[in-house]
């Protein structure tokens, strides 16, 4: 059995923790959604330094963000109390990603002309750092061709923008201008922080979710996976540098930011989806729930309810794990109700799989739909991990951990 010490990136490590984030605040009514961006990123143990304008000072007390992040706020560029007085640039050079959020269209304008008549402007202007801009405006200002080509100028300087989104606006218009929301802020992040990770470069499929088989127009049979394992992993593989493909059957899960996401229904949908996916694929999870069987045919009307019994005959889906090969590493989830290990190794050997990921399903705290997870890791070979309980997005990077030693010794050897 292999020591659990020797692989500890999923074991309390978020992508966040320890990482440098200027969060600069400009002034727009959506300046409480700021509030709440670093309130969470706080949370996620990132350091989270804010430089607030004088309108922004005017919604919301630079106090309060103190008081969620711990740390100084900035609001004057030459303010003699500050650690950052003797040199304007020192915060730049410190940030691992700069956010301007909100993001108003004066500051946009500014940064695109190149001015640094502010310290937000001045750190934007002098570091070397990703930025990311979420703009916040009325709808004619975004709408106005000057913001646009002012956009236009950021995104080809490398900016990454996001937003704004549609929707209710504080004039009592509905149009676009709404400051996007704080997880795709924080996924956005992530996405920019992760690039040049350990998967920089890799096309990393996986699949989440439980088929749906279609019994007649309204009922279907299915499982109880909720695909959060799934979108766990595609989120850490986002957040290791991986571009990722993400092929769903039905959740009720948000798409990850930066994630292709494909949705399928049947398992013959998720066969198709997966083969089309892999043609360029460097890692295969598959972690979907996929239906061992469907019925022989789906009645094209409702099935009424009868008198007598009611017998279904069905017949067996593809093994899309056993189907689909190619020079990619192959992972296969093996979720049991009994003799896990056994269960598990079977299915490793069976299907030739480079490696799988066996969970108890019948336990409650790692049962479907859970927030937690403990797994088992095989390899081909019989290398083995006791993964203990903790957050499936943690379980998530500690399998991403073995997958890229995998694609390494594929390198070296």
């Amino acid at each position: 059995m292999m020591n659990t010490d020797e692989t500890m990136k999923g074991q309390g490590e978020g992508p966040l923790e320890g990482k440098t984030v200027v969060l600069g605040v400009t002034g727009s009514i959506a300046v409480y959604k700021s509030l709440d961006v670093a309130s969470k990123l706080t949370q996620q143990k990132a350091f989270v330094d804010v430089i607030m304008s004088q309108a922004a000072a005017e919604f919301v007390k630079p106090i309060s963000f103190r008081a969620v992040t711990g740390r100084q706020v900035l609001t004057d560029m030459f303010d003699l109390n500050s650690q950052f007085s003797v040199e304007h640039v020192a915060l730049a050079q410190a940030a691992n990603v700069v956010v301007v959020a909100p993001a108003t269209a004066n500051t946009i304008a500014k940064i695109a002309a190149g001015m640094a008549d502010n310290m937000l402007c001045c750190t934007v202007l002098a570091t070397k750092a990703p930025v990311i801009i979420a703009p916040a405006m009325n709808v004619d200002m975004w709408d106005n061709s000057i913001t646009q080509e002012n956009i236009a100028k950021l995104k080809h300087r490398g900016f990454t923008i996001i937003g704004p989104g549609h929707g209710w606006l504080a004039e009592g218009r509905i149009g676009c201008g709404r400051m996007v929301d704080t997880p795709e802020i924080i996924d956005t992040i992530k996405l920019v922080l992760g690039r040049g990770g350990d998967l920089a470069g890799r096309h990393v499929v996986v699949t989440a979710g439980g088929t749906q088989e279609p019994l007649d127009p309204v009922r279907h049979i299915s499982n109880r996976s909720s695909g959060k394992m799934g979108y766990a992993l595609a989120e850490a593989a986002r957040d290791r540098g991986a571009r990722v493909t993400l092929i769903a059957a039905p959740v009720s899960l948000p798409n990850p930011v930066g994630v292709a996401v494909r949705r399928v229904s049947t398992a013959q949908d998720m066969y198709e989806a997966v083969s089309q996916a892999v043609s360029d694929a460097d890692v295969l999870l598959m972690s979907a729930a996929v239906a061992d069987y469907r019925p022989a045919e789906a009645s094209s009307e409702k099935i009424k309810k009868g008198e007598a019994e009611l017998v279904l005959k069905l017949t067996r889906t593809r093994d899309i794990l056993d189907e689909v090969r190619g020079n990619f590493v192959r992972v296969g989830f093996a979720a049991e109700s009994q003799d896990l290990v056994a269960s598990a190794e079977k299915k490793l050997k069976k299907k030739d799989l480079d490696l799988i990921v066996a969970n108890d399903i019948s336990r409650e705290d790692t049962g479907f739909g859970a927030d937690m997870n403990r797994v088992v890791i095989m390899e081909r070979g019989g290398k083995r991990e006791d993964v203990p309980l903790m957050p499936k997005r943690q379980v998530a990077d500690r399998i991403l951990d073995r997958v890229t030693a995998l694609l390494a010794k594929r390198v070296t050897g």
